[in-house]
């Protein structure tokens, strides 16, 4: 649960709390993402205006979507007095609303947004993971799915507006080979967490070490069991950054489901990435920390 904030105070109750937790969330980013787009067009920068608008109105299309999933299901809208504790924050801006238009870009604001909906998937993962009965599970299920779907979306218009400012400037990044196997970045980040183990407190080691045996076990079955997609871009600055290339491999696992034909296949894809998700959120938010510490 590194990616968020704090881990919930409780835990989802009833299918009507479900729905008002997950309307609640989907409002947040809703407005709040309308009023970066006011900010940016009142500045001057219509483009990125109409990046925030868009992200926006996704997210108001998300909060219709639960409200006709509550009335379908339960018979009324999502009413937010079910919400039974104060929710963990999932909604970062992280300086948008701001800083000034000029150190922002559409890369930049995409990437927000894709960390926002990693925030969500980890939300309703962990809710999930706790509830009580069946029916919160599978509807939490349900919604943390949906948002791994989000992510694959973000995360492909991202590539976009990283490619066009690429092209604007002129200029490319250089980095690991093109169409760099799973397998290989699997074992290659093993290579790069393992020694990190050795020098971390008992409880950071034991997740890197789950980690590193998780990687090496994937990179086995990947190894046996490959998973096929067009070479992608290469990346800069993945071969010796463990942060950097967890992150290249969540999006080429989110990429790779982009690509299949069929549903076994995509489960066993959206597998990887969710696992994938979960691993880059523990090292984004916990190997800085210990990098730091070791020097």
């Amino acid at each position: 649960m590194s990616l968020l904030k704090s881990e919930p105070a409780g835990s989802v109750k009833s299918l009507e709390e479900l729905f008002a937790i997950a309307a609640a969330m989907e409002q947040e980013a809703a407005t709040r993402y309308a009023e970066i787009a006011a900010r940016m067009r009142h500045e001057g920068d219509p483009a990125l205006a109409d990046v925030f608008e868009r992200l926006s109105a996704d997210e108001q299309s998300h909060l219709d979507s639960v409200v006709h999933w509550s009335e379908k299901t339960k018979g009324q809208a999502p009413d937010p007095v079910r919400i039974r504790w104060e929710l963990p924050e999932t909604f970062d801006d992280e300086g948008a609303a701001t800083i000034h238009p000029r150190l922002l870009s559409a890369y930049r604001a995409l990437s927000m947004a894709v960390r926002n909906e990693e925030r969500a998937f980890a939300f309703w993962s962990y809710v999930a993971a706790h509830a009580e009965v069946p029916e919160i599970r599978q509807a939490a299920e349900t919604m943390a799915h949906e948002e791994l779907g989000h992510v694959a979306t973000l995360r492909r218009e991202r590539r976009s507006a990283f490619h066009a400012e690429r092209r604007h400037a002129q200029t490319g990044p250089e980095g690991i080979e093109n169409g760099s196997s799973f397998a290989a970045l699997e074992r290659r980040l093993a290579d790069l967490l393992e020694p990190l183990a050795g020098q971390a407190s008992p409880e950071e080691r034991l997740c890197l070490q789950e980690f590193t045996h998780e990687s090496r076990r994937l990179a086995d079955e990947l190894e046996q069991f490959p998973i096929s997609m067009r070479a992608a871009e290469p990346a800069k600055g993945t071969s010796s950054d463990p942060v950097a290339l967890a992150e290249l491999l969540t999006d080429r696992y989110l990429e790779a489901g982009d690509a299949m034909q069929d549903e076994e296949s995509l489960e066993r894809v959206q597998t990887f990435a969710g696992r994938a998700i979960a691993r880059l959120a523990w090292l984004r938010a916990d190997l800085p920390e210990l990098q730091r510490a070791r020097d």
